[in-house]
C-alpha cells in the first residue's frame, strides 16, 4: 500500500543546518532541566513500600486513588495486580512510619471503599534497591547504543554509525527532557518505553542508510546532498505509513489504557515524533558534516590473481 506518490525529489538536506540547529537547542533545553529541575523518579527508583489488598468486588481505581489522596496518601501508585480485585499500592518511603503500619493505615482508608478489603502483602524497596534499578537501567540504555554503534559501523560505514548513534542520543536526551519539564513520574515502565524508542528510531535510521548506500552505488550522481535528499524522498513513503500506523496504536493506548500505561504511551508517542525526524534530519545531517562521500561506500575492486597475465598479448 503507497500513502502517497512523489514525483519530484524533496530536497531535504537543504534545511539541514536549519535542523540541526534546532535540535540543539531542544537538547541544550532538555540538559537545562535535567540538571536544575531533575526527574520525578518513581518508586522503582527511590524505593518505597508495596501493599497488595484484595476486595471483595472488582476495583474502582479512580475512586481508589481519590480516596487515598482524601486520607493523606496523594503519592500513592494504584495499578491493577492480576484480576481486576487485586490491587496493588505503592508508597513514597517515609522516615518517620514503619511499613507495618503505613499498610495499617492504608487498609483503613480503603475500608471507605469496601469495608471487605484485605492486605494480602506488604512489601518494603529500600533506596539502595532503587540506585541499583538505576544503575541497571543507565547500564542496559548505554550497552544498547554501543553495539548499535559497532553493528552500524560494520554493516555501513563508521560516519552512519556516529550518525545513527547521536540521533540515538537525541531521542533519549528529548524524552527524558520532556518527563522533566512535565514533572512526569520516571519509572521502568518509562524506561522500557525508551528503549523501545531507540529500536523503533534506530530501525528507521538503518532502512535510510541502507537506501542511502544502495543509491550512492547505484545512481550516477557525484552530489552527496543530492542522493541523500533522493533516498529520503524513496523511503518517506514507507516512513510515514510506518509512524502513522504506530501512532493510531499508541493514541488509543494513551486516550483507553488508563492510568498504568499512561505514561509509557506518552514517552513513547514523543518518541516516535522525534524518532521519525532524528531518521530524517540528525542521522544523515551527522553523516554529511562529518565528510561522508561516494567513494566511501563504493566497494574496492580487487584485482583477480594472474589478470595480469591474462591481459598480456
Amino acid at each position: 500500500m503507497q500513502l502517497l506518490r512523489i514525483k519530484e525529489t524533496i530536497r531535504f538536506m537543504s534545511a539541514r543546518k536549519v535542523s540541526m540547529a534546532f535540535s540543539a537547542l531542544l537538547i541544550l533545553a532538555s540538559i537545562f532541566s535535567l540538571t536544575f529541575k531533575g526527574m520525578n523518579m518513581g518508586l522503582d527508583f527511590t524505593g518505597g513500600t508495596a501493599v497488595e489488598v484484595g476486595f471483595s468486588q472488582p476495583a474502582d481505581l479512580p475512586k481508589v486513588r481519590s480516596t487515598l489522596a482524601e486520607n493523606g496518601f496523594p503519592d500513592a501508585s494504584v495499578t491493577l495486580f492480576g484480576s481486576s480485585q487485586d490491587v496493588l499500592v505503592r508508597l513514597a518511603p517515609r522516615d518517620d512510619v514503619k511499613a507495618e503500619i503505613l499498610g495499617n493505615q492504608l487498609v483503613d482508608a480503603l475500608k471507605q471503599v469496601d469495608s471487605n478489603v484485605e492486605m494480602r502483602r506488604i512489601e518494603f524497596v529500600g533506596p539502595s534497591v532503587g540506585e541499583d534499578l538505576k544503575e541497571q537501567g543507565g547500564l542496559a540504555m548505554l550497552t544498547a547504543l554501543l553495539c548499535i554503534l559497532i553493528y552500524v559501523a560494520f554493516r555501513f560505514e563508521w560516519r552512519f554509525a556516529v550518525g545513527a548513534v547521536a540521533a540515538l542520543f537525541h531521542d533519549v536526551i528529548l524524552t527524558m527532557g520532556l518527563f522533566s519539564l512535565l514533572g512526569l513520574e520516571f519509572d521502568l515502565t518509562i524506561l522500557a518505553a525508551i528503549l523501545a524508542v531507540i529500536g523503533y528510531s534506530l530501525n528507521d535510521t538503518i532502512v535510510v542508510s541502507d537506501r542511502i548506500r544502495e543509491n550512492f552505488r547505484k545512481v550516477r550522481i557525484d552530489d552527496t546532498l543530492e542522493i541523500i535528499d533522493i533516498s529520503l524522498t524513496q523511503t518517506l513513503n514507507r516512513t510515514l505509513v510506518t509512524s502513522i500506523t504506530t501512532i493510531l496504536v499508541l493514541v488509543a493506548l494513551f486516550v483507553w489504557g488508563g492510568q498504568t500505561i499512561h505514561g509509557f504511551a506518552t514517552a513513547l508517542l514523543f518518541g516516535v515524533f522525534i524518532g521519525t525526524y532524528s531518521s530524517v534530519y540528525v542521522a544523515s545531517s551527522v553523516a554529511v558534516a562529518m565528510g561522508v562521500s561516494k567513494e566511501d561506500l563504493i566497494p574496492v575492486e580487487v584485482e583477480k590473481e594472474g589478470a595480469d597475465l591474462d591481459a598480456m598479448p
